[in-house]
């Protein structure tokens, strides 16, 4: 668009740095926003191209930057507090995400399903127990928000981070709707955690039997459920379950993950060899985790 002469406005821009944060292109960003200081006299940073900024930010880790965008934006609305309640929460500055929330309904905003679920995130990475259960228990009341199954997820996995198992079913089995397997898959990882097999086996069983799981979901949980069983060294049931994969005809997605440092990009693929370092990453990987098989990483 530059090379042909044409100047991007801000719906441009933001849509640029919301590509940006899906890529976690962050040297890319940075140049958008060099080129918005640069515009200024042309270019406003309203609302949106705020919100993208502060998102781009935080996505790619820079958290200071995304405080900074955000602190210094005119105008805020209900998606630019969730975008910095979420920063907060997901870079474990979990105190800050609830003040955050706080400020925002003293400037009297309406919190929505995300904001709510920035929170209870922020609490589940806390340990908040208490505040996490009050506010699922009060989102209807309070704030007019029927709670969905992704808010029940996370205080699921709040529950069971601490050890709460018993509490956690029990709120699984008071959910409003069926639960999805979203909710069970909550349960079924922090089952390897704590090395829970009796409800790890439970987990799996329900999540099979739910509409949504798909293929991918159904070989990921049967994947975890071996691996509990070999970190309990039961052999037996942990070849069980992989032989059960193999007739089934299953086959788990790759995890994957990218690495930008100096602006080089790196991409791990679990299972890969074409790596020209793969011998030594797998030897630094046994060293970190000796009890779990090769096909886990």
């Amino acid at each position: 668009m530059l090379v042909s002469g044409l100047e991007p406005d801000e719906f441009c821009l933001t849509t640029a740095l919301t590509a940006c944060s899906q890529s976690g292109n962050l040297w890319e960003g940075k140049w958008i926003h060099e080129y918005l200081k640069k515009k200024k006299n042309h270019l406003e940073l309203d609302v949106f191209l705020g919100t993208a900024l502060v998102d781009m930010y935080a996505k790619c880790g820079c958290l200071d930057l995304a405080v900074e965008v955000f602190q210094g934006m005119s105008t805020r609305n209900v998606f630019s507090w969730a975008a910095m309640i979420g920063a907060f929460a997901v870079h474990g500055y979990a105190r800050e995400a609830i003040h955050c929330f706080e400020k925002m309904q003293n400037y009297r905003i309406k919190p929505d399903g995300v904001v709510l679920l920035g929170v209870l995130t922020a609490c589940r990475h806390e340990g908040f127990v208490e505040e996490g259960l009050f506010l699922l228990n009060n989102m209807e009341d309070r704030y007019r928000i029927v709670p969905k199954h992704e808010h029940y997820s996370c205080v699921v996995d709040l529950l069971c981070r601490v050890g709460e198992f018993d509490e956690a079913l029990k709120l699984i089995k008071r959910m409003p709707m069926k639960p999805l397997a979203s909710v069970w898959g909550a349960l079924l990882n922090s089952c390897r955690i704590h090395n829970n097999i009796e409800l790890a086996e439970l987990a799996v069983k329900e999540l099979l039997e739910v509409e949504d799981c798909d293929e991918d979901e159904e070989d990921a949980a049967l994947v975890q459920l071996s691996n509990i069983y070999f970190s309990a060294q039961k052999s037996e049931e942990c070849y069980r379950i992989r032989r059960m994969i193999g007739d089934r005809g299953l086959k788990k997605a790759p995890g994957c993950s990218m690495i930008e440092v100096d602006g080089r990009k790196t991409e791990f693929v679990s299972g890969d060899v074409s790596h020209p370092l793969h011998s030594q990453i797998h030897a630094i990987l046994r060293l970190l985790f000796p009890g779990d098989p090769d096909d886990t990483f």
